[in-house]
């Protein structure tokens, strides 16, 4: 389980997401906003944002990094698109914002952001075996990108946003016809490039996302701006669309306005932005179009996901890695079967992170205590246990605070025999808090001691795997594997008891 946050700083707006992660579960809304600032406004007419739109843009991102910061994310990733890629002065309005967010904010390009809108799709609404054009449609550029099965294949971005568009060529409210076509001889001229590349494969269907999508697929089927979100997956033929152009580009803002699922802000762009989409229907002859209400903010979740961003945050540092080595070795221990032990307890910690729920911290604990947990043979085998629990409870441990170190030391004495009991001296001395994480901590230190009983290092890696009634481990190895597999088993009950599931250890084949 881990959180995450994504920042989207457009030429139009600028959007938040922040979400909890767990595997094999759709990700858990924990906060999102979106605030229309217009940077572009600014950049599009005279190269460079407008003090006024910084400020603002400003004053947003603070709000947002408040929300974010209320759920403890792990990690946040904030980008900006169209109007800080062409903004002369973007070096100062990062520099403050990067400051007010506590994270730098990256300027991507138009191919990076095609990637992370074509992951945010492929995660919300997978078309594992279709091949599908993606259309996003944002203030400053157009991002049009072909998925075969997955996997983006092509992209191109074009200065087709709908901010842009409408400050270069529509001056009237309405645009007149010398102006709408100025517009599509432009879109047209930028179009050219996409279907030279691609415009004769054939594909499956056109998915759009964006605002100006949202609001035209709600338009035609009268979903009004406050159900946005039943729009999702929600589909507008192509006749309808070529419909709703040509009205909203005969009436003023005001009268857009009044449009059922277009707001103010967004009557004031959407004729640029619709004429967009009309263009791409008309030009690869597509039938519909089908909205996803997924963006670069979704996109910015999924990479952070694959890249297990955060997770640096379960392990040792450098520094109290080498402490926990050098106490192991002052005390005997196998330098090759601690780390092993090490690695396998972080493999454990990881993927039962939906089954725990831990802070990611915990994860530094029992790495410390797989390699302390023995270390009480130094002083007698018998209790050797007992014996781990004096000696780390009271050595000196650099980089680790007095809870960690207490904790470590809890958990190194229940690696063997008993369970964590209140009645226990040493474990009443930890907050309930503390108690919590070393009970649920203890299965997942005897486990990766017991598929290391040998001490040959048999088992090269582990998986994990959930149902609703039980969890797997998997063992891979090209070695022999039955005793620690046995002795892995013989883990199952107490297993049962602290996480209320069934264990099975099985040899993958």
């Amino acid at each position: 389980m881990s959180r995450y946050a994504a920042i989207d700083i457009g030429s139009n707006s600028i959007r938040l997401l922040a979400a909890e992660v767990v595997a094999g579960e759709p990700p858990r809304v924990l906060a999102v906003d979106r605030q229309v600032v217009r940077l572009g406004s600014g950049v599009f007419r005279e190269g460079r944002m407008s003090a006024v739109a910084m400020d603002t843009a400003c004053g947003v991102l603070a709000r947002m990094a408040e929300e974010y910061r209320r759920h403890d994310v792990v990690a946040v990733r904030a980008v900006g698109t169209a109007a800080l890629r062409d903004a002369s002065n973007q070096s100062e309005f990062r520099e403050r914002a990067s400051a007010i967010l506590g994270t730098p904010i990256e300027v991507i390009s138009g191919l990076e952001e095609a990637r992370l809108i074509h992951l945010g799709v492929q995660a919300q609404w997978p078309h594992p075996k279709q091949r599908v054009m993606i259309l996003d449609i944002g203030g400053g550029s157009a991002e049009l990108i072909l998925s075969d099965e997955g996997r983006m294949t092509d992209a191109f971005s074009k200065p087709l946003g709908a901010v842009r568009l409408t400050e270069m060529f529509l001056r009237g409210d309405p645009p007149d016809s010398r102006e709408l076509a100025r517009m599509r001889k432009y879109i047209q001229e930028r179009l050219a490039g996409p279907v030279a590349r691609f415009g004769s494969q054939k594909t499956d269907r056109l998915i759009a996302t964006s605002s100006t999508v949202a609001a035209a697929v709600c338009a035609v089927n009268h979903v009004r701006r406050s159900r946005r979100d039943q729009a999702d997956r929600m589909q507008a033929t192509a006749p309808q669309i070529r419909q709703l152009f040509s009205e909203l580009s005969a009436v003023p803002a005001s009268a857009r306005n009044q449009i059922t699922g277009i707001g103010p802000r967004r009557a004031e762009i959407i004729v640029a932005g619709i004429a967009v989409l009309h263009e791409v229907l008309q030009t690869f002859r597509l039938p519909r179009v089908y909205y996803s209400s997924a963006g670069v903010r979704e996109g910015i979740i999924a990479d952070l996901t694959n890249r297990k961003a955060g997770m640096e945050q379960t392990r040792l540092d450098a520094d109290q890695r080498r402490i926990v080595r050098a106490i192991s070795k002052r005390y005997g221990m196998s330098g090759s079967h601690v780390r092993h032990v090490a690695e396998l307890a972080a493999m454990l910690f990881s993927g039962f992170m939906n089954l725990h729920r831990l802070p990611l911290a915990a994860g530094r604990v029992l790495e410390g205590a797989a390699y302390l947990y023995n270390i009480g043979h130094f002083v007698n085998e018998a209790r050797h246990h007992r014996h781990a629990l004096y000696l780390v409870a009271n050595s000196d441990m650099p980089g680790f605070d007095d809870r960690e170190r207490l904790m470590i030391a809890n958990l190194c004495r229940y690696h063997r025999k008993s369970s964590p009991q209140a009645s226990h001296e040493s474990f009443q001395t930890l907050s309930q808090d503390e108690r919590r994480i070393v009970t649920l901590l203890v299965p997942l230190l005897r486990l990766a001691v017991a598929l290391d009983q040998s001490q040959e290092q048999k088992v090269a890696r582990i998986e994990t795997a959930s149902s609703a009634d039980a969890v797997e481990i998997r063992l891979f190895s090209g070695k022999d594997v039955d005793i620690e597999q046995w002795h892995a088993s013989q883990i199952a009950e107490m297993f049962r008891q602290i996480y209320g599931t069934a264990l099975a250890v099985k040899v993958a084949r």
